[in-house]
């Protein structure tokens, strides 16, 4: 009895776990089940300087749950314009993130 109540525990702890992340089906890829939060609202100030722009927060996935980093100022490296910001996007295999970058 006790050893049946042990594997059906096991069983539903891989269940869960398994319903967050999924096995990469890319090389770099991470996948995850549940859809990130709304975007929180940041107060932006003006910028402290010339050549400073806004890089704006976002969720990040840690361990097993979505963690928000906020956004900040940053210099507009030389040979770049602007900063196209990073999101989340969604295919069959689930909820993936696309890092921002300079353009």
């Amino acid at each position: 009895m006790l050893k049946s109540l042990r594997s059906a525990a096991a069983t539903l702890a891989l269940v869960a776990v398994a319903g967050c992340v999924i096995v990469p089906a890319r090389a770099g890829v991470v996948y995850v089940r549940r859809a990130p939060p709304a975007s929180r609202v940041e107060v932006v100030s003006v910028a402290p300087g010339r050549q400073m722009v806004w890089v704006g927060g976002y969720w990040a996935w840690r361990h097993d749950d979505y963690l928000w980093v906020p956004g900040h100022w940053a210099h507009v490296p030389d040979g770049y314009r602007d900063w196209v910001a990073g999101r989340w996007d969604h295919d069959r295999h689930g909820w993936f993130f696309i890092q921002g970058y300079w353009r």
